[in-house]
């Protein structure tokens, strides 16, 4: 008869927690996946944005829009149970960028080399605290 070792009742919890924990971080990291593929999106129609501006001599920013556009994400980061505060910052640096861009496409400027809208120069760093 084989003698088997009893594992302590919180190594099971220990390995229970541990899977759920990898579990959970899959899910955001399949998020942020998803998140980042609808800003490449967002920012595919914001330059098509930039170029009918720049044709049209029409100013790169657009506050009223603006305005309007952070009123809106307010309320659906609300509904959604997020801070709509977060969310409003969130949009700010993505307009930021935006008004960034169609300011380069009014100026007859071209993206860096690798670089699309979007996306941070090389030399940038993104710090996550």
């Amino acid at each position: 008869m084989a003698v088997h070792e009893e594992l302590p009742a919180d190594a099971d919890a220990d390995a229970a927690a541990t899977l759920q924990l990898h579990s959970i971080r899959e899910s955001i990291d399949n998020i942020d996946a998803a998140l980042i593929h609808l800003l490449a999106e967002r920012f595919k129609f914001t330059q098509q944005v930039g170029r009918l501006k720049a044709a049209h001599g029409l100013p790169a920013a657009d506050p009223a829009r603006e305005l309007m556009q952070i009123d809106r994400l307010r309320g659906l980061a609300e509904d959604a149970h997020l801070d709509p505060a977060f969310a409003e910052k969130f949009l700010n640096f993505i307009i930021a960028e935006v008004i960034h861009h169609h300011v380069r496409i009014a100026g007859g400027e071209p993206m860096e080399p690798g670089r699309s809208a979007g996306s941070a120069p090389a030399s940038s760093s993104i710090s996550a605290s």
